[in-house]
């Protein structure tokens, strides 16, 4: 089977075995997968002599499913999420853990997202926000998007930051008033967004040095408010500006409670509902959801659509500069 690869920082087509079927797991025949631009474009900059597989997002049909697995069927569309059982190839052998149903009228590309959209989820429960409360979310790409929607959904006062214009209009023009591209502009209007006291949380979701995106943030929040980290950001801050507000800095970690534990992902075991809410698993469900109700759409992120064999040419867009925000591999 066809599969994405990198090796020494080229995208190569690999051809590999179609995976074996473990119990718990479900094999998935791949429509769709998504580039999440963050995360690979860092594993091709350092890829090395060893051939690594990209990807944790994708979306297609289920052909078998393995002893013990119960709430999903026989060709059903899923969406599923987590390397290294999740990458961009033609066959993905999943732990049922980690797949979701996609409803008929809701678009498989944008299902392909689940990852990122488990993502997004989990750094606002990272924030541990409640209703009424508000966020600043800097950088508004894929994920910064996705994270803005889903905080106007959940009737979050939201703000956000992000230095291309471009991603700031889209969510303008989703009805996102308090959107900026200035970060003075966004100071000055910070309380008529969340009230005079600041906000209850910032998210970033940049990547580089963060020293002075992080110090900004603490005059951003109010008296014992927090800092996310959600991107590829180094942890640098003044202790004196953490101190004046008794701030929390707080990063992230990939789709939820499961993810690198061997006995959630691999074994398929799942953690109780009443001791752990929201796994990584119920995180990607709750994404879905949230397109099968109309309460978020990625459809305008979504600027290029490629065939698995014109691979190199997707991930060639996030080399340099362009208009590129959201791509689709098909097969």
């Amino acid at each position: 089977m066809k599969t994405i690869a990198t090796q020494h920082g080229k995208i190569i087509i690999a051809e590999k075995e179609k995976p074996a079927l473990l119990n718990g797991h479900v094999l998935i025949r791949t429509t769709y997968s998504a580039i999440s631009p963050g995360t690979e474009m860092i594993f091709v900059r350092k890829a090395s002599d060893q051939l690594a597989t990209l990807g944790y997002n994708a979306v297609g049909v289920v052909e078998r499913v393995g002893e013990g697995v119960e709430h999903i069927q026989v060709g059903q569309l899923v969406a599923c999420y987590g390397a290294p059982y999740v990458h961009h190839a033609e066959w993905l052998a999943v732990p049922a853990n980690l797949v979701a149903v996609v409803p008929d009228h809701v678009d498989p590309q944008e299902a392909a997202f689940a990852g990122l959209g488990a993502i997004a989820i989990h750094a606002l429960r990272t924030a541990d926000l409640r209703f009424g409360e508000s966020v600043i979310v800097v950088g508004l790409g894929i994920l910064g998007n996705l994270i803005t929607q889903i905080a106007g959904a959940a009737a979050y006062r939201t703000v956000g930051l992000d230095v291309r214009g471009d991603r700031v209009a889209m969510l303008q023009e989703q009805g996102f008033t308090h959107m900026y591209q200035d970060q003075a502009e966004m100071e000055e209007r910070l309380k008529e967004a969340v009230g005079r006291f600041g906000a209850d949380a910032v998210l970033h979701c940049a990547s580089g040095p963060g020293e002075q995106l992080i110090n900004s943030s603490m005059g951003w929040i109010r008296d014992r408010g927090k800092i996310v980290i959600v991107g590829d950001l180094t942890a640098e801050f003044s202790r004196e500006l953490m101190f004046g507000r008794e701030a929390q800095v707080l990063i992230s970690r990939a789709g939820g409670p499961g993810r690198y534990d061997a006995q959630y992902e691999r074994e398929n075991r799942d953690y109780p509902i009443g001791y752990v809410r929201w796994t990584e698993g119920r995180n990607v469900e709750e994404y879905i959801r949230l397109l099968a109700e109309g309460r978020i759409s990625i459809k305008k992120l979504i600027t290029n659509v490629y065939a698995v064999d014109d691979a190199a040419k997707a991930y060639e867009n996030y080399r340099q500069p362009t208009e590129t925000i959201a791509t689709v591999i098909k097969y």
